[in-house]
């Protein structure tokens, strides 16, 4: 890029463009060409990055395809039987078989369970789930007086039998058939024993007590210990199920209120460019409002649970619930509310307090970035463009993973009730399990099917292509964001350089930055992308040794993982803030990244008192005005589902917990709110570092004007953060 207009360093000496004419015009017209130069006059940066960055891309397509060639996502869709075989699958045997059928749930019991996430026990696809009890003891005299009763138990063996003709023992022996039968019901496509309550005692089939086929009394808890082994979650899924009723139910009035909150959005950033001090003195009020609102929202539900029977247990009592309402039953969870949303607005009173002063300024900047939106309109559609194409690189690493996490063929295991078997855990083969030594040396083993997998190079490197999948997609997600703010920077940028406003600014610029990000920085962007990624790939390694390792650690050890996540939390935020700045500094002058990076931090270092005054403090105004958008589509969603406007408006009934889709909007309104002022960040951002930039490049004199705007600069004036006055 030329040396002429603006430099591309930091040069004291720099004088400015040289007078030929009149004064105002040859400012004009050389800072003009001084911004086309920076413009046109680029190189591509980081080369070798962006190389390896689309050789990756390459690659991560091409494991996309082979996934795609061996993976099945029907083996997530359907159950599988301990054949391997799916049930409900279309044009198999067990097409009209939806439901998984398991022979002896009390063997679920078993440690193996917990440690091979399968049922010591023989699986088959069924039509329909048991109704009633029976074993196969009673079935053998029923069938002398009706045959009736064998053709309805012989639908929940292996294969048909013409009669019961087999002992009990060699049906245990030969796995053919259970040896009893639960009232069940199908969950999840599976077959679960019908548990009900009767007077606080919990029954199967209005029985608490049962045989269970081998001359053994069994009770309900029992046979419930079991289903839990198997199914650990049911009661999660249960939940789950509710929820998604819910969604059903409300999803409409979730994209109401979802656009409500964009048309808020909307709303503010229009309203900021014309009344910027009453509209944040707007969101002041409207935040504490808020914030009081739930204060008193809580200790009303607090007095209401007075006197109530188990209110006054605490959390730690009760444990862990996955009926969530069980917590709002509670005394201790209201105060807990309160005396956080107290906390809060102790916090925002104080930040009020202590920087009246520099809100003032913060004002200013929001007017600024205002008047800059008001003229590149464009910028707010731009997040629609991000959304797009993160929206893809999810669903395609989501898409990915499946398709990897199903790739292979079935792979059975020996899997003993008792875990005694000394080949427990080892790869068989059911057709010949029987006639094998294994069998005979340990009797009761089961040869059941485990997961999906095989022997192939490709099979042995699945989850280090799950791993691949994963980085890749983090680093994508990074670019895409980073790639946004180059942009935004490259347009906001253009407008703050224009001499004179709006002539001097470019057509299209949102899309001329975008273009120019692409086509020279597309490295640069990759790489500071990278960075970022590999940190958010080390805490995501972190996390998975903490979760698979929690019951193992130590106290040393669990201090040490701590500190290893606070730093690599405090190294993810500073390594952002950076980026950001050396996004801006890219879009300005075209460096590299790490030239970029470097004179983004010394600009920064060199007004350091600027970046605590002005640029922090206005991202505490955003995220209030984020926070107020919020907290408006909250209340009128906490009152619509809660029926308290049954006056005005009715809103959905029968919801099951109100505060799933409550929950959905707030951080759906949140998210929306977030992607309108993000953009407007990034203008304060953008206009803050070239304000930086103008003050050392320019003295204010006529032949080097300050490009600050004249009352921005006034503003500054009276907090003394620029010359008092330009110079003649």
């Amino acid at each position: 890029m030329s040396d002429e207009g603006y430099p591309r360093t930091f040069d004291p000496n720099f004088k400015g463009p040289v007078a030929k004419s009149k004064v105002s015009s040859q400012v004009h017209s050389c800072s003009s060409r001084g911004i086309e130069i920076r413009i046109t006059n680029r190189s591509c940066t980081d080369v070798l990055c962006c190389i390896i960055f689309i050789l990756f891309i390459i690659a991560y397509i091409l494991l996309g395809l082979v996934a795609w060639v061996h993976g099945d996502p029907r083996r997530v869709a359907y159950p599988t039987d301990s054949k391997g075989h799916f049930c409900g699958q279309k044009g198999t045997p067990n097409e009209n078989k939806t439901i998984l059928f398991y022979f002896n749930l009390f063997s679920c019991t078993s440690p193996s369970v917990v440690v091979n996430l399968q049922c010591p026990t023989t699986q088959i696809c069924v039509s329909k789930c048991p109704e009633k009890f029976l074993t196969y003891m009673e079935i053998q005299f029923m069938y002398r007086t009706n045959k009736h009763y064998w053709m309805y138990y012989s639908q929940f063996c292996k294969s048909p039998f013409v009669k019961p003709a087999k002992t009990v023992t060699q049906v245990l022996l030969d796995d053919d058939c259970p040896i009893a039968i639960f009232p069940s019901k199908p969950f999840l496509q599976r077959c679960f024993p019908d548990f009900t309550t009767k007077n606080g005692t919990l029954t199967v089939g209005n029985k608490t007590i049962f045989e269970d086929g081998s001359g053994k009394k069994r009770n309900a808890i029992e046979l419930r210990r079991a289903a839990n082994r198997v199914n650990k979650i049911l009661d999660a899924r249960a939940i789950g199920m509710k929820v998604f009723e819910d969604y059903a139910t409300t999803w409409y009035w979730i994209l109401i209120g979802l656009t409500i909150a964009m048309l808020l959005s909307w709303l503010f950033v229009i309203l900021l460019r014309f009344t910027a001090g009453f509209l944040f003195w707007v969101f002041m009020v409207g935040v504490i409002g808020i914030i009081g609102y739930g204060i008193w929202h809580c200790y009303q539900e607090h007095s209401n649970l007075q006197g109530r029977p188990n209110s006054h247990l605490t959390i730690y009592d009760i444990g862990f619930q996955t009926d969530i309402s069980m917590y709002f039953q509670l005394k201790q969870t209201w105060f807990a509310f309160m005396i956080i949303l107290c906390l809060l607005e102790v916090f925002i009173i104080l930040m009020l307090i202590f920087l009246r002063e520099r809100i003032r300024i913060s004002i200013a900047l929001l007017k600024e970035g205002s008047k800059a939106i008001g003229y590149l309109p464009t910028t707010l559609i731009y997040p629609v463009l991000t959304f797009i194409f993160l929206s893809i690189c999810i669903a395609y690493w989501a898409v990915t993973a499946i398709y990897l996490a199903t790739s292979g063929v079935p792979i059975y295991k020996v899997i003993s009730p008792e875990r005694t078997c000394k080949h427990e855990n080892t790869t068989c083969n059911p057709e010949i399990f029987n006639t094998t030594e294994i069998a005979r040396v340990c009797p009761g083993a089961q040869c059941n099917f485990a997961f999906y997998g095989g022997k192939s190079l490709y099979h042995q490197y699945v989850p280090t292509f799950q791993m691949f999948n994963l980085f890749v997609f983090l680093w994508l997600i990074n670019f895409i964001i980073a790639l946004g703010q180059c942009a935004l920077a490259g347009a906001f940028a253009s407008y703050y350089w224009a001499l004179k406003k709006p002539d001097d600014i470019p057509q299209y610029p949102v899309f001329t930055a975008f273009g120019r990000a692409i086509r020279y920085h597309t490295g640069s962007l990759a790489f500071g992308s990278l960075i970022l990624a590999l940190i958010q790939m080390f805490k995501l390694v972190l996390e998975y040794l903490d979760h698979r390792l929690k019951e193992a650690q130590n106290n040393i050890s669990k201090f040490l993982q701590c500190c290893l996540k606070c730093c690599f939390w405090c190294l993810e935020k500073m390594v952002k803030f950076f980026n950001r700045n050396a996004y801006v500094m890219i879009a300005i002058y075209g460096k590299n990244f790490c030239r970029s990076a470097r004179d983004a931090f010394n600009l920064l270092m060199r007004n350091v008192l600027k970046v605590a005054v002005m640029d922090k403090v206005t991202d505490f105004v955003l995220i209030l005005g984020k926070i107020l958008v919020a907290g408006c589509i909250g209340v009128l969603a906490f009152l619509l589902f809660t029926h308290r406007l049954p006056v005005m408006i009715e809103g959905p009934t029968s919801l099951n917990y109100y505060w799933v889709p409550l929950l959905t909007v707030i951080i759906g309104s949140y998210l929306v709110a977030h992607g309108f002022f993000s953009v407007y960040a990034m203008c304060i951002d953008t206009i803050f570092i070239c304000f930086c930039e103008d003050l050392e490049r320019n003295d204010g004199s006529r032949e080097k004007p300050y490009f600050i705007a004249p009352t921005l600069h006034g503003t500054l004036n009276k907090m003394q953060l620029v010359p008092l006055k330009q110079k003649e």
